[in-house]
């Protein structure tokens, strides 16, 4: 009975999948480069749009965005997230990226790759040079295949269950992920988890934006942010938070009130953090102190394209692709290089299993993780 029941499971799901996908996406992509299957589970392409004409693509691999298009202040469409053409492309085995990923269990990193729970203590995988347990692991969420649970034009809601000792964190969890496109263009990403035994839980959107849509020809660093933050967390040389916050007046990481050009400070190498995290690549702790203000925008002066972030997470990760080196060839071609992208990843504060006075990410029987993020777009003259 369970055989057939995961066979008929599979058959829905690519059925899904099939419904939602046209002959070529409005990106570009070919949904068919998305049918494949990793480890014996089938993968495929869902798109989502609304009646303003954006487009969103999605692969159950991974939980990722493949594709977001909005348009400019000309109303071009425009592609503005790194990825792929196809969904083998994604598999570890070829490139190992987190671009678009649903991360989990944990996003960002926990130093020593250590945390205890009621006196008992874990020893995960060392995977960011052999120093901290980064994303999960070496084979993190970004590396399963999710199944579909709904699928429509305008929403996908992807499930995985990661089994007790994967990656050796404690503890079956069942979690999900759900998209949903609004009419006025706005990606509404919600996140809910469950456990049998109690563990540790974080889980973020990993997307790589580029508001331009050209990645080949232009950086983030002519593009300007705000971030609604007074405070972030200092780390040490592994980009471990030490526990304390800092203010982030009169630092390169100060980005309240004017939006300010992203390139202009990134490579002050006499401010610690900065020359730490090889450009921005840090926690800010969020002020939460107006429900109408955004957590983080981000201008395009080149297309007037406007990304306006949205969360309940106490803390939002920056990071401006400082480690991109042209070794990825990604959509139709391009190469990505150096800071040709800006990640925008909602999430509790890295590390905090490992500081108690910190939001906690434990997750316990009977409770319910939940998380949201909101990625608005909107055009600027």
């Amino acid at each position: 009975m369970k055989k057939v029941f995961v066979i008929v499971a599979s058959a829905l799901m690519l059925a899904a999948c099939a419904e939602k996908a046209p002959e070529l996406t409005k990106s570009g992509l070919d949904p068919r480069n998305f049918d494949a299957e990793y480890e014996g589970q089938s993968t495929c392409l869902v798109t989502l749009t609304n009646g303003s004409g954006m487009e969103v693509c999605v692969t159950n691999f991974g939980g990722r965005i493949v594709s977001i298009m909005v348009p400019d202040r000309n109303g071009e469409y425009r592609d503005v997230v790194l990825g792929f053409d196809r969904v083998s492309d994604y598999f570890p085995e070829n490139n190992k990226t987190d671009f678009g990923a649903s991360i989990g269990r944990y996003a960002n990193r926990i130093g020593d790759g250590k945390f205890s729970i009621d006196g008992k203590e874990y020893q995960l995988p060392l995977n960011d040079n052999g120093v901290c347990c980064l994303h999960g692991g070496f084979s993190g969420w970004q590396y399963k295949v999710f199944s579909v649970a709904e699928a429509d034009d305008s929403h996908v809601k992807l499930t995985v269950v990661s089994p007790d000792g994967d990656n050796n964190f404690p503890g079956t969890v069942t979690a999900s992920v759900t998209f949903t496109l609004t009419e006025d263009n706005r990606i509404d990403i919600s996140y809910e988890a469950e456990t049998d035994a109690p563990t540790v839980i974080n889980m973020t959107n990993h997307s790589y934006f580029n508001l331009s849509g050209d990645p080949a020809c232009h950086t983030v660093c002519d593009d300007f942010m705000t971030i609604n933050a007074d405070s972030f967390t200092p780390t040490d040389e592994h980009l471990i938070p030490t526990g304390e916050f800092a203010s982030v007046e009169g630092t390169p990481l100060d980005f309240r009130g004017e939006a300010r050009r992203i390139g202009d400070r990134i490579e002050t190498v006499d401010f610690q953090p900065i020359a730490f995290g090889h450009g921005y690549d840090h926690n800010w702790v969020l002020n939460h102190n107006c429900p109408d203000v955004p957590d983080a925008s981000v201008i395009c002066p080149a297309t007037g394209i406007v990304l306006d972030v949205y969360t309940d997470e106490p803390g939002i990760q920056v990071y401006t692709g400082n480690f991109l080196d042209g070794s990825v060839t990604g959509k139709k071609g391009v190469v990505y290089n150096r800071r040709t992208a800006i990640c925008l990843e909602s999430q509790h504060y890295p590390d905090s299993p490992n500081k108690a006075e910190w939001p906690t990410t434990v997750l316990r029987p009977g409770e319910k993780y939940s998380s949201h993020c909101v990625f608005a777009f909107g055009v600027t003259e």
